[in-house]
């Protein structure tokens, strides 16, 4: 398509991305028939074809509104869209330029700023985060039913982490929300990767991967948490750590894009590249090794939901089920398995209503095979599906370790 950027949009310091970006499409529509919300909105605003025309028309110097705001906000950035657009359009980061453009121009309502300041805060602390899902179970008859669906229910205990002993040795982002939302996910493959002669090593001043912080209106503070990470990882790599392991494919996809996102950083550009090439989703560390010799065979039905972050941004679709088949699950067949189950980091928080609609159509294509047990690799998508009340989910580690012999 061609672009007009205006005077102003020239300035920013991704213009000429954004420009890039909004040459690639053709405005052939294709994205429109996989977008989650355009299927359930039907209003071409609120599919990335019509979102794309909206962030052009402001870079071209149009005024920002709050409905193109309101637009952009109810966009889960799946990125299931650029796995259908034959251009290769590089949605998501034209979102992120789009989105930062928009938020400046058009302040957010008062309960909006506190409710986004408000999980920006609470989120990225883990210490803080479980304190307050101890004093939510603990007072869970009286709490909202919206709020009581969040926490979690019947969580296996953790059990013991390995003493790193292998010559072999990865870091692992241990997250924010996981330790309290789903505390033996990290437990468990801990324990796995032991069993196969990889030890995990702590790095307890790495802190959250900035996600959050840079899809909530606050890029900087994300970039900046994504620094502190990589100083504290540096010192691992440069003495022979093998990889950064991700248990959270969404923390996976945006560590992934440190690299990209800090290109323009003079101090720490060369660095970001590297994290990002030593970041793998726990799938790809296990996908080689010899897993059938530390687990027992099992035949147990599950249904597993690949998140959007593992499928859609790191193109690993499918990978996850190739290991618990290798070790003999069932998995069953998922219609429309492509599609987004509405959790999207925070959305299941800013888009309550889109996102249980996402989740509920989520779970009748899992369930629609009778499974046991639905097995994920995200603890958003965990914590979303979850909140249901209907059949279990669990991340795909904790099912692997259940088999270990």
């Amino acid at each position: 398509m061609q672009t007009n950027l205006s005077e102003e949009a020239r300035q920013l310091p991704r213009a000429e991305e954004a420009d890039k970006i909004l040459r690639t499409c053709v405005h052939c529509g294709f994205c429109n028939a996989t977008c989650p919300t355009y299927q359930l909105l039907g209003d071409e605003l609120d599919g990335p074809r019509g979102r794309i025309y909206l962030i052009k028309q402001v870079l071209e110097g149009a005024p920002a509104t709050a409905q193109a705001q309101l637009h952009l906000d109810r966009c889960l950035t799946c990125r299931n869209c650029e796995t259908t657009c034959p251009s290769g359009v590089d949605y998501h980061n034209l979102l992120d330029i789009g989105r930062a453009v928009i938020d400046q121009a058009v302040p957010r309502s008062a309960s909006q700023r506190l409710l986004r300041q408000g999980l920006r805060a609470l989120a990225p602390n883990p210490i803080l985060f479980k304190t307050l899902l101890q004093i939510g179970a603990t007072f869970r008859p009286l709490l909202p039913r919206g709020v009581e669906a969040k926490l979690p229910h019947d969580l296996p205990a953790p059990g013991e982490r390995p003493v790193p002993r292998h010559a072999r040795q990865v870091l692992m982002l241990e997250g924010c929300v996981q330790p309290g939302l789903s505390p033996n996910t990290n437990a468990a493959t801990a324990r796995v990767l032991d069993r196969l002669g990889i030890s995990v090593i702590a790095v307890p001043e790495a802190g959250c991967c900035g996600a959050l912080d840079y899809h909530l209106d606050a890029q900087a503070v994300g970039l900046d948490r994504a620094r502190r990470n990589i100083d504290a990882w540096w010192p691992y790599l440069e003495s022979g750590a093998e990889a950064i392991v991700q248990t959270a494919s969404g923390c996976g996809a945006f560590i992934k894009d440190y690299g990209h996102l800090l290109e323009r950083d003079p101090v720490y550009a060369a660095k970001a590249r590297r994290v990002s090439e030593m970041a793998l989703d726990l799938v790809q560390v296990l996908a080689d090794e010899p897993l059938e010799r530390v687990c027992a065979a099992t035949d147990r039905r599950i249904a597993f939901h690949c998140p959007c972050t593992l499928q859609h941004a790191q193109k690993l679709g499918g990978a996850v089920e190739a290991v618990l088949t290798r070790l003999g699950f069932n998995p069953t067949a998922v219609p429309d398995s492509h599609l987004c189950c509405g959790s999207a980091g925070t959305y299941s928080i800013t888009q309550p209503e889109l996102a249980r609609q996402l989740r509920d159509n989520k779970l009748n294509a899992l369930e629609s095979g009778h499974p046991e047990v639905i097995a994920t690799a995200n603890i958003g998508c965990q914590s979303h599906l979850n909140s249901a009340g209907r059949t279990p989910v669990r991340h795909w580690i904790e099912l692997v370790d259940q088999v270990l012999r």
